[in-house]
């Protein structure tokens, strides 16, 4: 029943994030346009349920008991940034015998997920609306004026949504600019899915990306590996705050990356818990396993949320 409560409020908070986006922050909500939410948040839903039942069938292959997922719902407050989720979790009841089921829990969740998100942003592109579209939302975008005196949020862009807009657009119709993609549910909801799967793949931890590097070289290179990643990530986080300081107009960091690093350091910790038994990975698994490395590489935006004054 809990599972099913989270969901649905979920869904509700995720549905009113959908509209703000779409409609602009300051919107008045009623039930009426309680529809215009649903594509963002029906694809957040699907992108995520995705990613978590990776991992549970995967625990239930493995027979390690595991509960359903929650998902975990974020109040959509206008004005705030925010997309009316914080994710979702599942949580394994027993220990893991070796780090061949580690390895498999922990790289189906993503692989799940990279592919729900490749699917949703391929229908986003290949389904744009005329130009109409955003004009209706801003009167006044092609002026000479627009945005002149606000504040700009950017999402930042990375290799494989540049791509996929490459490949899966026209040049002659309008694509819209990382300043404007929030306004196009299924591309704002690629994004985070793409965006969730980066910062699950940094090889931290009890991250996935952790589980898998772990599982595949062994604790002491996991351990190497891991405080070289939090060491970058900090990195990216002071660079997001100076690069405003000394006036880059394209900032190489992310203030947020911050806040994570402290969340890995401190409650998610740097090293991983051994398992029981550690094997040798066959060939099939070590293949799987560079390729969500790719995957880290592909979606990964050192600087993914931008506002620029």
């Amino acid at each position: 029943m809990i599972h099913l409560i989270l969901l649905i409020i979920t869904w509700f908070a995720t549905t009113i994030s959908g509209v703000q986006w779409i409609s602009g922050f300051l919107f008045e909500f009623n039930l009426k346009n309680l529809q215009t939410g649903l594509p963002y948040s029906l694809s957040i839903l699907f992108i995520l349920g995705c990613h978590e039942f990776g991992h549970y069938f995967a625990a239930k292959y493995h027979k390690v008991p595991v509960t359903l997922p929650y998902f975990i719902p974020f109040p959509p407050i206008p004005g705030f940034i925010n997309f009316g989720t914080m994710g979702a979790v599942i949580r394994t009841k027993s220990i893991i015998p070796n780090n061949r089921a580690m390895f498999d829990i922990g790289v189906y969740g993503p692989i799940a997920g990279f592919i729900a998100s490749l699917f949703v942003l391929v229908y986003g592109f290949t389904h744009l609306p005329g130009i109409e579209y955003i004009t209706n939302i801003h009167p006044d975008y092609f002026s000479d004026n627009f945005a002149n005196d606000a504040l700009i949020l950017q999402f930042g862009d990375s290799i494989l949504f540049h791509f996929l807009g490459s490949v899966f657009t026209n040049p002659d119709q309008f694509i819209p600019p990382m300043s404007e993609i929030y306004h196009y549910p299924y591309l704002c909801a690629g994004w985070f899915g793409l965006f969730i799967t980066s910062m699950n793949m940094i090889p931290v931890g009890q991250l996935d990306g952790g589980h898998i590097i772990y599982s595949m070289f062994g604790d002491e290179k996991h351990r190497r590996i891991a405080k070289t990643s939090l060491a970058l990530i900090i990195a990216l986080g002071i660079s997001g705050v100076v690069s405003p300081l000394i006036g880059w107009q394209e900032p190489i960091g992310w203030t947020g990356w911050l806040m994570w690093a402290a969340l890995l350091y401190f409650l998610i910790k740097i090293h991983h818990p051994p398992v029981l038994n550690f094997y040798e990975l066959d060939n099939k698994r070590k293949i799987i396993g560079y390729f969500t490395l790719l995957i880290l590489v592909v979606t990964f935006s050192p600087a993914p949320i931008i506002i620029k004054f």
